[in-house]
């Protein structure tokens, strides 16, 4: 199956029809308790199987490469001193007390306006580039939100943030704040499963990127390749590399979970080959994207028409994955964030030799 040509693809080309009531509102009851869909990209071929399942699709001497951002407590509600109500989710921290955010408001906020906030904080804004507010905080940004703002669930999960989503909406080997949506794919693990897996010999390392809202932005162009990817900053340290080349040299496989590890390690590959590397990215990886580094990838289901869909059909085959999706939906598969997860490995053609 060869990739798709990059000049003919289309938005409505990544489309699916979903029932609203496939969306997973709540997280399964334990981490392990999701299903798994894996997907063959060299034949089409998929299998129903459990999430613990994943332990017996990898090998000793396989690597899984983890994203260990955390996500912050980024939205908060205030009001400005007339009374209007106002929305703020944080997209990145910037300072000690600088921050870029999205706002919500029934009218528009100005440059100096202040926005009263819980406990007696305030904040000022301070300037606006196009969706995209700067305010600056009266105290340290990062402890305050993180004692009294709430889980920035994506706009799909319909419901009120819950305590219980503090450390469910939260992988558990989450190390570094900094993302405001997670890296869903290692929801499903659990130190027991990581337990297994050290056992038969398969190793992990870590990158970090952090999940900015922009990952939920709707691709507004019809021609694919028109679309600009959102900035997100990444690390990928030099041990993670070191890592990746053992695992090369002894004939292992690259296990990504999650489609943020693989814009990671790939951004980092842009020169030819892996190297360590640390700031933004706006990598765009669709159809016809050369793969250096992953050789198989853990993810969840991706919304109709995203760039995430697009990412995934990019390693395992468009229409592979199309029909992976439908099948998902014909069983009854849970989706998105709080849902399912798949198991990809690539089509022919999408891996080549970094």
């Amino acid at each position: 199956m060869s990739a798709d040509p990059v000049p003919t693809l289309k938005r409505g080309d990544f489309h699916y029809d979903l029932p609203p009531e496939l969306i997973a509102q709540q997280p399964a009851a334990e981490r392990t308790a999701s299903r798994l869909l894996a997907l063959d990209g060299v034949s089409g071929r998929v299998r129903d199987l459990q999430f613990p399942d994943v332990v017996d699709l990898l090998a000793p001497g396989d690597l899984l490469v983890r994203n260990d951002t955390r996500v912050m407590p980024a939205r908060i509600h205030g009001r400005k001193p007339t009374g209007g109500q106002v929305e703020i989710l944080v997209e990145r921290i910037t300072g000690e007390r600088r921050f870029v955010a999205h706002l919500r408001a029934s009218k528009p906020t100005r440059p100096g306006q202040t926005i009263e906030l819980p406990l007696g904080a305030v904040a000022t804004m301070v300037a606006r580039d196009a969706d995209l507010f700067e305010l600056e905080l009266d105290r340290s940004v990062g402890p305050y939100f993180d004692a009294h703002g709430e889980m920035p669930l994506p706009p799909y999960i319909r419901r009120e943030a819950q305590p219980a989503d503090r450390e469910r909406y939260q992988t558990v080997y989450a190390r570094e704040p900094g993302a405001v949506a997670a890296p869903t794919a290692g929801l499903h693990f659990d130190d027991a499963i990581f337990a297994r897996l050290a056992a038969k010999g398969v190793g992990v390392a870590n990158v970090t990127l952090h999940v900015g809202s922009g990952t939920f932005q709707p691709v507004r162009e019809d021609e694919v390749t028109k679309h600009r990817m959102h900035a997100e900053w990444l690390r990928v340290p030099a041990d993670t590399v070191a890592a990746i080349e053992s695992t090369r040299a002894r004939g292992g496989c690259v296990v990504a979970i999650g489609t943020t590890v693989v814009r990671s390690l790939e951004s980092a590959a842009q020169g030819g080959r892996l190297v360590p590397f640390e700031g933004d990215t706006r990598l765009f990886i669709h159809p016809g994207f050369p793969f250096r580094v992953v050789d198989a990838l853990v993810t969840n289901f991706h919304l109709p028409e995203s760039t995430l869909l697009m990412l995934v059909s990019a390693f395992a085959g468009r229409e592979y994955v199309l029909a992976a999706y439908a099948h998902a939906v014909r069983e009854r598969y849970r989706f998105f964030s709080y849902g399912d997860a798949m198991f990809l490995t690539p089509a022919p053609g999408a891996r080549v030799s970094a």
